[in-house]
């Protein structure tokens, strides 16, 4: 592992959701799953401190608008260990979703894309419910 490289950040508590424990690479697990870039930018989209950088869109389900498409390359380069990570590289990743319909582009619109959430999230997660406002809230599962 790289040097000062901090692999796992998973979200705090109080945030809305978190991926289950698989999303994550840990130090001690090699050949575990890495975090998808799709599951970055939900996070970001849930944290308040990341709405100057990447926010969902007003009126439009699951559409979200990069404001600083530099930062979310930083932000992004810095999870995966990756310093040279520009906005480029990540819009490529991006468009590695679109043949698998989990996000699409928005015409017309710059730096806004837009998830497929019954593509992304009800098969793999039915304890979400995806609001109409694109906001994301925990169903609790079990006894509680």
């Amino acid at each position: 592992m790289k040097a000062g490289c901090s692999i796992v950040e998973k979200p705090e508590g109080g945030g809305g959701y978190q991926f289950p424990d698989w999303a994550y690479k840990t130090e001690s697990s090699p050949g575990s799953r890495q975090i998808q870039l799709w599951h970055f930018i939900l996070e970001l989209l849930q944290k308040e401190e990341f709405r100057h950088v990447i926010a969902w869109q007003q009126g439009e389900y699951g559409e979200f608008v990069i404001k600083d498409p530099d930062e979310v390359a930083r932000l992004w380069g810095r999870r995966k260990c990756k310093p040279q990570m520009n906005y480029d590289k990540l819009s490529r990743a991006l468009r590695y979703y679109y043949n698998k319909r989990i996000l699409h582009k928005t015409k017309g619109k710059r730096f806004t894309y837009k998830f497929n959430f019954n593509k992304l999230v009800m098969p793999n997660y039915p304890f979400i419910n995806i609001r109409s406002s694109g906001k994301i809230q925990t169903l609790l599962v079990g006894n509680e």
